[in-house]
């Protein structure tokens, strides 16, 4: 199926909108009706994790809409926006399989109004974790939240704990901007042997797949030495990296212990913490994250499903 280029059509009975003034009008036919609305954002190739997102969704909303969309203001100078995989097809079947009702499927000129220059910030934050090594993609994420949010006008959104510095800074946005949408973070979906699920896992050879596991083993590891009473966030590091090392070809980006409402380092983790690394196994950037007794996981209107 070709998707529409404007308007509304349908997909394996998901009605797929592509255009604001329609995504609008078809949100608030549901407020209207006296009826909740949950929302999804993805940049498609979906998975099992984002299938889990849409359950927490229809388990608390009446209606429940998925957007997609492949946002290029994320994306560094040096990242290949044209290679994300985008399986349009397989991705509408596997949300009619979970009924979803509304695709939200705008192109960029729809998102990116030609000669727009306002950007959303959460200053400091946005610059710490991902952030500090690839300038300017929460800037990119946090500006298409806020639009995807003013179109959508959700009363509840649905994020993933994996992208742990993403969810703390959407959470921030949302209580510092007094955006009437309530935040769930849901926890991360992991295959058999404990890798994080993400749609980037299909560039990983069968060798480098393999290889990936160490990211959830180095914090498995953290997790064992913390519940045996190490709480010196320096220790707990050095003890990750030893496990990180155990695979020289991947290269670390990062592997920090920060609090979990402003992604600042912590030098003791009684108090809850979040761990956070990201590695390139091969040329494939993966990330993953643990949060240690129980961390605070929201501040404000905000959920963990």
């Amino acid at each position: 199926m070709t998707p529409c280029l404007r308007g509304r059509c349908y997909s394996r009975g998901v009605k797929i909108i592509r255009t604001i003034e329609q995504m609008r009008a078809a949100a608030r036919e549901v407020r209207r009706a006296g009826k909740r609305l949950g929302f999804v954002p993805t940049m498609g190739a979906l998975h099992a994790g984002h299938m889990a997102l849409v359950r927490a969704a229809r388990s608390q909303a009446d209606a429940v809409c998925v957007s997609i969309f492949v946002n290029p203001t994320q994306f560094g100078p040096k990242e290949d926006l044209s290679k994300y995989p985008r399986p349009f097809e397989k991705d509408c079947e596997l949300l009619a399989a979970e009924k979803v009702d509304f695709l939200f499927y705008p192109d960029v000129a729809e998102m990116y109004p030609a000669g727009a220059i306002t950007w959303v910030e959460v200053a400091g934050m946005s610059e710490r974790l991902d952030g500090k090594s690839r300038p300017g993609h929460f800037r990119g994420v946090t500006t298409i939240v806020s639009k995807l949010f003013h179109a959508v006008e959700p009363d509840v959104a649905f994020f993933g704990q994996k992208d742990a510095a993403q969810a703390a800074i959407i959470r921030r946005m949302a209580r510092d901007l007094d955006l009437d949408t309530r935040i769930v973070i849901c926890p991360t979906v992991r295959e058999p042997d404990g890798l994080a699920l993400s749609s980037r896992n299909i560039f990983l050879s069968p060798q480098e797949r393999k290889r990936a596991v160490v990211l959830s083993r180095a914090l498995n590891r953290i997790q064992f030495h913390a519940d045996k009473g190490e709480r010196r966030a320096a220790e707990l590091l050095r003890i990750g990296a030893g496990v990180m090392a155990e695979e020289p070809e991947i290269k670390l980006d990062y592997f920090e212990i920060v609090n979990n409402d402003t992604l600042e380092p912590v030098e003791d983790v009684s108090a809850g913490a979040l761990v956070a690394v990201a590695a390139f196994v091969g040329t494939t950037r993966l990330i993953d994250n643990l949060v240690l007794f129980g961390g605070r996981q929201a501040s404000g209107p905000e959920t963990k499903a």
